[in-house]
């Protein structure tokens, strides 16, 4: 049998997302975002795009960039810094539509375009105007109960992007430490799933067979994958680094002083991950970002 190699470049799989799509973007907040992936987005001429995310500084990005027509989001946070500054220039300028969710709300969107069902039912949002804002119905439970609950209908992703700690060719990962969330329902929402990673083996059952608990994602719902060592940065990706903090307050002052992206973007983006990260220490400064503590 003739297993397909997923390796591609981090060009390639931007070259696959077009103007117009839902992106789905993995992590949470300031932890284990596809910030790689995000910068190779940003120096393509991609746009008006859906983004869909429990979103941190990619949110912020997209937006500061005009690459964002419509955000749906649960919260836009780099937690120390409670509201991502870019997001809000964004959002309070009018400048994107938005669908504002409950955590759980995004969640069940997710789960029921993953499950292929026009809508799962929740109590998350009744007793809010999360429902009425939105536009969303409610439906009866034919059980003698009768309960009443939100119809949480389907976020469907045209692709979504995630990073992981480890992947191999075959699009076998793992998601190592305490925080990998719904990455898995992002993955299984999605079209195609695209995947950056610390490391990438030959074969994760030969390299890492004592972390086999870790794939939390089937392969047959990778469709590529690209190894970019401190891919995550400036956000934490857990065991191997912790948050550049440092890099969030830089990037929250270049909000308020200059307060234009066309400024900063150079060090924020640059034009490849080499610069890049030369701009924040280089990668022995990333190595040696502490993990948090909660």
């Amino acid at each position: 049998m003739t297993v397909l190699d997923k390796r591609m470049t981090p060009a390639e799989i931007v070259g696959v997302l077009k103007d117009g799509m839902t992106i789905g973007i993995g992590g949470w907040g300031p932890r284990r975002k596809p910030m790689a992936l995000v910068r190779e987005i940003l120096r393509s001429p991609l746009r008006d795009l859906t983004i869909v995310a429990y979103g941190g500084a990619d949110v912020g990005m997209l937006c500061a960039a005009g690459k964002v027509r419509k955000l749906v989001f649960a919260f836009v946070s780099l937690d120390a810094i409670p509201l991502e500054p870019w997001f809000r220039k964004a959002r309070e300028a009018g400048q994107i539509e938005v669908l504002e969710l409950d955590e759980g709300m995004l969640q069940w969107g997710l789960k029921a375009a993953a499950f292929g069902l026009p809508f799962l039912p929740t109590r998350v949002g009744l007793g809010t105007d999360l429902a009425e804002l939105n536009g969303l119905k409610t439906v009866q439970s034919p059980y003698p109960d009768r309960e009443v609950l939100i119809a949480m209908p389907p976020i469907k992703l045209d692709a979504a992007l995630l990073h992981v700690n480890r992947s191999d060719w075959r699009g076998n990962v793992q998601l190592l430490g305490p925080d990998t969330h719904y990455d898995a329902w992002f993955a299984k929402a999605a079209e195609r799933t695209f995947v950056s990673c610390e490391e990438l083996v030959e074969r994760m059952e030969d390299a890492y067979p004592e972390d086999a608990t870790s794939n939390e994602i089937e392969r047959c719902f990778v469709s590529g994958v690209t190894q970019i060592r401190y891919g995550a940065h400036p956000s934490s990706m857990p065991p191997a680094y912790g948050w550049d903090m440092k890099a969030f307050k830089a990037y929250t002052d270049a909000a308020r002083d200059p307060g234009d992206w066309t400024v900063v973007a150079q060090r924020f983006v640059d034009t490849n991950e080499a610069a890049y990260l030369s701009n924040f220490g280089g990668k022995e400064a990333v190595a040696a970002l502490p993990l948090p503590i909660f």
